[in-house]
């Protein structure tokens, strides 16, 4: 007979098993999402690993943070491996950029219209013509959710569009992709020089 001990091992190898060959920040958000379902509070996830072996044993925390911060990507790379195709699904992404993939000390649990239209700068796009009616459209569509006027934050169904919909080999509404036709009007457009 197992001792709850026991029990509680082995469904800590049987989870360890089926994350293991996940990258790492698939892996976090996967264990947030179980956290929600079981009704866990307060589930904090620990940041992004990085290999042990990649910070020596006489690295200060500083260099230990700045080795960390390598790791993420800048926010004009991220969105431009997305498969954008509108401005709800761009707020969506920089919304979960800014969450979970910025550098730790640039991270927002949520946006306002000023960091969304910041962010169309970042990745040198088009501004929106009003970036507050795209976040409010993007809630509408269920990617955001929003418990303070003026500031939005992305939830599990916004997680998954950007995760796992908009996983593609390029953003098409941004960089002028194969499906640049499929982007809606007004949407996302790379800029192009004066002249072209």
């Amino acid at each position: 007979m197992t001792t709850p001990d026991e029990s509680s091992f082995e469904a800590a190898k049987v989870i360890f098993e089926k994350l293991k060959s996940i990258p790492v920040e698939n892996q976090e958000r996967i264990l947030r999402w179980v956290a929600e379902e079981l009704g866990i509070k307060n589930f904090k996830a620990t940041p992004t690993a990085i290999p042990l072996n990649a910070i020596s044993p006489t690295s200060t925390i500083a260099e230990a943070d700045l080795q960390i911060s390598k790791t993420k990507t800048d926010i004009k790379t991220f969105i431009t491996n997305k498969n954008i195709k509108s401005d709800q699904q761009f707020v969506t992404a920089v919304a979960y950029y800014y969450r979970f993939e910025a550098p730790q000390g640039e991270r927002h649990d949520s946006i306002n219209p000023e960091i969304a239209q910041d962010a169309t700068r970042l990745v040198g796009c088009s501004r929106m013509t009003n970036p507050l009616a795209t976040l409010n459209n993007a809630k509408r569509q269920g990617y955001l959710d929003s418990n303070t006027p003026g500031e939005f934050s992305i939830n599990t169904v916004g997680e998954n569009l950007v995760a796992m919909a908009l996983s593609g080999s390029g953003a098409a509404g941004i960089t002028g992709g194969k499906n640049k036709s499929a982007q809606p009007k007004g949407g996302i457009k790379k800029k192009t020089p004066k002249g072209k």
